[in-house]
């Protein structure tokens, strides 16, 4: 099961590196006079579905905020007058770096402290090289595939790997990118300060030894470490995390993978397709259980059940030795409800794969009287540091994996630019049920929003009706080309309104496909609205295309185009009347046209030209 609890790691046991962020206005929106929706969502501030001539302005009157600003400490100092820097970020990781590049484009004079390397855990330890690895172990299962190449007509003869090469791979991909982060920032003119960074006290932050600086904001973006449960030793060899996994100095015959979230499936997929045999151990009663139970079944049936895998469900494993003097690595497992012991596994490796644990330890947060949860920084809607007594923490901000919200690379971006929105003067609050997630094994498993479970719970909560559209990739003609037939998109949606609850997909290219349905979210875009949209055909997004076509939403709901035109006879701060409006319309439609014939022209004159040349 995947979690993310933390433990009371010493901070020399720890290479993780700091991040930090400051603004240019030093201002906290107490009081926020605007918001930007970026996808949040309408019926969070009780206003009606937003209409097309209303997104013309990205500013819309919010409630005041109840927190209250808390009051520098005295033993601490008042803040500095003059700053170094308008904004520090502690931490070079993927949050970081988006914080920073986007820093810059708003004119901040910006400085990023990194006390590892730059990147990371996603391109040091994550993200990148295990994309790296997932790479080979797509390629391997296709070539290992004698059905599925004669299917081709082609002929393969057995396929091979050079262990050190696949290593290699990954390694040289996450130099790259890091090599990439690190000139990109520098390109810009961000400051990059090596060494451990923790906050001093308000807008004053410490870095290596005994640097000081300040600056008029603060954003603690410090990422997570491998979570390691009680009784679990690891070695770095026979028992492994994630970290140790990537640079894969061996390959071992039999290895047990603790946790079915997302690391372990993808572990698991490079594994079996490098000849290992995997054995799962999962606490919950279900594998996989972060996902929509629907995907799960079918994900179960294609990813582990043909493999070789084994599993053993609600269970803890509570107790792992290394493998030592000719002994293999022993794991002894206990009923996750009653504790009772129930089995002794005897295998060559174990990867903990139960999760992160936020890096928070170390910082300084003492001295700003911020008091983390299970290890997590306490934080707003929009990021701002939240102390002991319920108060936020001026000119501070958190974001990414070390404040619990969406542990994930591109959340942790997505976060700091919204941060960075705020310092320069416009409020922006983010739409985590917007951001997307995948699991990259083959098939791809990717999804977005609220599960099935979720958002029928939500619906009698709220009292809306909840419905299912589904499609399969087999009545896919790209997917058939590709012989990949194996998966079904899944959308669970108001019928009443067409507003989209969540969308999962397994199977080919799942990850870039869900992208469609999280930018529909982020944008408000109705189901009646997103099915009149044109896909390229024979294209994967055309299972996107039918599942919305597949959708069915009441009659009376309005489209956007409807929602506006009730927004231009009904909003009295409009200050045209519906026939202005209408002739306005008239005329961009007619001036539509009138482009759509130029460019008709155009296209004739060429077709002209080129058959007189060449025919």
């Amino acid at each position: 099961m995947q979690s993310a609890i933390t433990l009371p790691f010493s901070q020399t046991s720890l290479t993780r590196p700091n991040r930090v962020v400051l603004g240019s206005t030093g201002s906290i929106f107490s009081t926020p006079r605007s918001l930007r929706f970026c996808g949040l969502r309408r019926e969070a501030f009780g206003s009606s579905p937003s209409n097309r001539l209303a997104l013309r302005s990205d500013r819309v009157p919010i409630p005041s905020r109840r927190f209250q600003v808390s009051a520098a400490s005295s033993s601490n100092g008042a803040p500095p007058k003059s700053f170094d820097y308008d904004l520090i970020i502690i931490g070079a990781g993927v949050g970081g770096h988006g914080a920073a590049l986007h820093a810059v484009e708003k004119g901040l004079k910006t400085a990023i402290i990194e006390g590892d390397v730059v990147g990371g855990t996603c391109v040091n330890r994550g993200c990148v090289p295990s994309k790296a690895l997932l790479a080979v172990s797509g390629r391997m299962r296709e070539l290992q595939n004698e059905h599925h190449m004669k299917s081709f007509g082609l002929q393969v003869s057995a396929a091979g790997y050079d262990r050190q090469g696949v290593a290699d791979h990954a390694n040289n991909l996450a130099t790259k990118i890091r090599n990439n982060l690190t000139n990109s920032m520098k390109a810009l003119g961000v400051d990059i300060l090596t060494g451990f960074g923790s906050v001093m006290g308000p807008q004053k932050v410490k870095y290596g030894k005994d640097n000081v600086i300040t600056a008029k904001n603060i954003i603690i973006a410090t990422g997570s470490v491998p979570f390691v449960p009680k009784g679990i030793e690891v070695d770095g060899k026979t028992v492994i995390t994630s970290d140790h996994a990537l640079k894969l100095e061996s390959v071992p015959d039999w290895i047990a993978i603790v946790g079915s979230g997302y690391i372990g499936l993808e572990f698991s997929d490079v594994y079996t397709a490098l000849g290992s045999e995997v054995t799962f151990i999962e606490a919950l009663d279900q594998l996989m259980p972060g996902f929509d139970p629907e995907i799960s079944k079918l994900a179960q049936r294609v990813l582990i059940n043909p493999r070789q895998i084994d599993y053993h469900t609600g269970v803890f494993a509570s107790k792992i030795t290394p493998a030592k003097d000719g002994k293999p690595v022993m794991i002894e497992l206990i009923d996750a409800k009653t504790k009772e012991p129930r089995d002794t596994l005897e295998v060559d490796a174990a990867l903990i794969a139960t999760g992160r644990a936020p890096f928070t330890n170390g910082l300084g947060l003492e001295n700003v009287n911020v008091v983390t949860q299970r290890g997590f920084i306490p934080v707003d809607e929009r990021m701002r540091v939240i102390d002991g007594n319920g108060k936020l923490v001026p000119n501070l901000y958190c974001i990414g994996d070390a404040n619990g919200k969406l542990m994930l690379a591109h959340a942790a971006s997505a976060q700091g630019i919204s941060v960075v929105e705020q310092v320069t003067g416009r409020d922006h609050v983010l739409n985590h049920l917007s951001i997307p997630a995948a699991c990259f094994t083959h098939p791809e498993i990717s999804m977005v929003g609220l599960t099935e479970p979720q958002a029928r719970e939500k619906g009698e909560k709220e009292g809306f009706k909840v419905s299912v559209a589904k499609t399969s990739f087999k009545a896919n003609t790209k997917a058939l080309a590709e012989n990949e037939g194996e998966g079904i998109a899944k959308m669970i949606y108001r019928p009443d309104n067409g507003e989209i609850l969540g969308v999962h997909i397994f199977g080919l290219h799942a990850a870039d496909l869900i992208h469609e349905a999280s930018n529909a979210i982020a944008l408000g875009t109705r189901i009646q609205d997103i099915k009149l949209a044109v896909h390229a055909h024979p294209t994967l997004s055309e299972v996107l295309d039918e599942l919305f076509k597949a959708a069915k939403v009441e009659d009376h709901a309005t489209t956007r185009a409807g929602d506006a035109k009730i927004k231009l006879n009904t909003n009295e701060d409009d200050r045209t009347s519906p026939s202005d409006n209408d002739d306005e319309s008239k005329d961009l439609i007619n001036r539509s046209a009138s482009l759509s014939s130029f460019i008709e022209d155009i296209y004739a004159g060429v077709l002209s030209l080129v058959s007189r040349i060449f025919v």
